[in-house]
């Protein structure tokens, strides 16, 4: 069967690309070969996190950009955050934090595979979510008690490590 004949394509000669089958009935496509960036681009024209999102809408480009920089900062609203009460059951205390910690761990994977993409605004974007959200949740400045002692525990659960 001459398939560059069925598609209306010569490829003068060459090889036509593999073809595959899509599992709805033995109808064959061609596949959309797409280009990886592997070095830092700046640009709109970038997949985050999801096969052809954000596309090649400015808009859309800048809802990705303000998707990353809120889980990055959700990121660091649950490493700073205290939900678990004084006194509350070892089990129940126990089951709080595990959930909470695979919430924390999903969120951060979700903002690395967004970097991934190697497009500039999106690092920079996680990294401003990141900055602002340990600004707020982390760091001494809005802090309820300033003179709490050292000892005291800040967060239900332990600091993320890389």
């Amino acid at each position: 069967m001459d398939h560059d004949h069925m598609h209306g394509g010569d490829m003068g000669g060459m090889a036509s690309p593999p073809m595959s089958m899509n599992g709805t009935g033995g109808m064959m496509h061609r596949h959309k070969m797409m280009m990886m960036h592997m070095t830092f681009f700046w640009g709109t024209n970038a997949e985050v996190l999801f096969s052809g999102w954000p596309g090649t809408s400015t808009k859309m480009y800048v809802l990705s950009l303000v998707f990353v920089f809120v889980l990055a900062i959700l990121v660091e609203w649950l490493s700073g955050t205290h939900l678990i009460r004084e006194g509350t059951n070892n089990v129940a205390a126990g089951m709080i934090q595990t959930v909470m910690h695979a919430i924390r761990v999903g969120l951060a994977y979700m903002v690395m595979l967004a970097v991934m993409s190697f497009n500039a605004g999106v690092f920079l974007s996680a990294l401003a979510g990141h900055t602002l959200g340990f600004f707020v949740f982390g760091s001494r400045v809005f802090k309820k008690k300033a003179g709490s002692p050292s000892y005291q525990k800040t967060s239900d659960l332990p600091p993320m490590s890389c």
